[in-house]
């Protein structure tokens, strides 16, 4: 008999119904402001919600600043335009701890081994964070993406949660057009959207395709 997918989007919405009339702390892991749009837009009227912006994975120093300034705009635009703020905390920038976990799979493609371990070290990094400052629950901005495997960043995220015992809010923020809205949010804000995950791996990966479609 096959097993029942988990659905995530159901699970989170268990989650706000569960907590309506409250305002829980959520920290929310984001990888890039226009992932995190519809994220902030979908919970800031359920959570008080601090973003937290750690990825190591962006070896591109310049990148790295790049995004994160935009990722703070967005903060105070967005909070805005929606009159509920969110909080902003840039961990430390730690290349060197992605090459590290990397090392020896420099050549796996997007989406294998090399990606499972960068998801742990960031969700590592949030829930730790989470857990000793004091928040309800913690979560990723990550699973918005149609290239990302929501099942495992589901599975990492819990598995990081009981480790340092906070709450992972479950999430498949793609569903109910959540890409198609960040797209839209991205225009509107005139976001700085990039074409690759932000690894030197994965760049030079996005690289060779777009050399590949355009020699054909």
């Amino acid at each position: 008999m096959t097993a029942t997918k988990p659905n995530y989007q159901k699970q989170l919405e268990e989650v706000l119904a569960r907590e309506q009339g409250h305002l829980p702390k959520l920290l929310l892991h984001t990888c890039c402001a226009p992932c995190s749009s519809y994220c902030l837009e979908y919970l800031l009227s359920h959570f008080a919600i601090t973003v937290f912006y750690y990825n190591p994975n962006i070896t591109e120093e310049t990148e790295y600043r790049h995004r994160a300034a935009e990722q703070e705009r967005l903060i105070g635009a967005l909070g805005k335009d929606l009159g509920r703020q969110a909080a902003f905390v840039e961990g430390p920038y730690e290349p060197q701890r992605f090459l590290e976990a990397a090392k020896g799979l420099e050549h796996c493609p997007e989406g294998g081994e090399r990606c499972e371990k960068c998801f742990r070290l960031r969700l590592d990094a949030a829930a730790r964070y989470a857990a000793e400052n004091g928040f309800d629950y913690y979560t990723t901005s990550l699973t918005i993406s149609p290239l990302k495997n929501a099942p495992l960043l589901n599975t990492i995220g819990q598995k990081m949660g009981a480790r340092y015992g906070i709450a992972f809010l479950p999430s498949d923020f793609k569903k109910k057009n959540g890409y198609k809205r960040s797209i839209e949010l991205s225009q509107k804000y005139d976001l700085y959207r990039q074409d690759y995950c932000g690894c030197a791996f994965s760049k030079v990966e996005r690289e060779a395709q777009k050399n590949r479609i355009a020699s054909e």
